[in-house]
Order: C-alpha cells, then structure tokens, then sequence
C-alpha cells in the first residue's frame, strides 16, 4: 500500500464507500462526489484492465473504450507491478457470480 494515500481523510472516504449497500447507493453517491469525466475515467480504467486480463490487444482495446495507449499501458503497469487490487476485485466479482 502506498504511504502517500494513506491519509485520515482517505480512511473517511473508503468508510463511506463500504457503507454504501448497493448499485443505486454508489451512483447517488459517486455522481456527488466526482465529476461526470472523473467517474468515466475510472470506469474506463476499470474495463481497460478487465479487456487485458481477458487478453486482449492493446488496439482492440483503444477502439473499444476509447482509452490512449497511454492509459492502456499505465492500467497494465498497474495490473503487473501493482497491489493486485484489480485481480482482488475481478476474482471477487467471478466468486460473486458463480454464488
């Protein structure tokens, strides 16, 4: 975990999150607290990461979210050399579905 984020206000923020109970919660929530711009911008980073974890390529990528390959290649540095925070949620999510 980085040291950086890890902050009072950065606790206060994911407590809120985890209370949230259920997809409408998150919407009323997420649309007040980021912009319109700020939440398709992490949607899109979020399918950028589950298109290469199914292995895709980078241009099928870009054509299909409309993220850069900058954003495409940030999102797989994260995917390799990151906290696994991704594959902790996808793995969650396939557990969740088979449930």
């Amino acid at each position: 975990m980085n040291k950086k984020i890890k902050t009072e206000a950065v606790d206060h923020l994911f407590e809120a999150i985890l209370s949230l109970e259920n997809q409408e919660d998150c919407y009323l929530f997420f649309e007040d607290i980021c912009t319109i711009n700020e939440l398709l911008s992490l949607s899109q980073r979020f399918e950028v990461a589950k298109m290469l974890r199914e292995k895709k390529r980078y241009l099928e990528i870009a054509e299909q979210t409309g993220a850069s390959t900058a954003t495409i290649s940030r999102v797989n540095r994260s995917l390799n050399y990151g906290n696994d925070g991704y594959d902790m949620v996808f793995k969650r999510m396939n557990k969740n579905k088979r449930d």
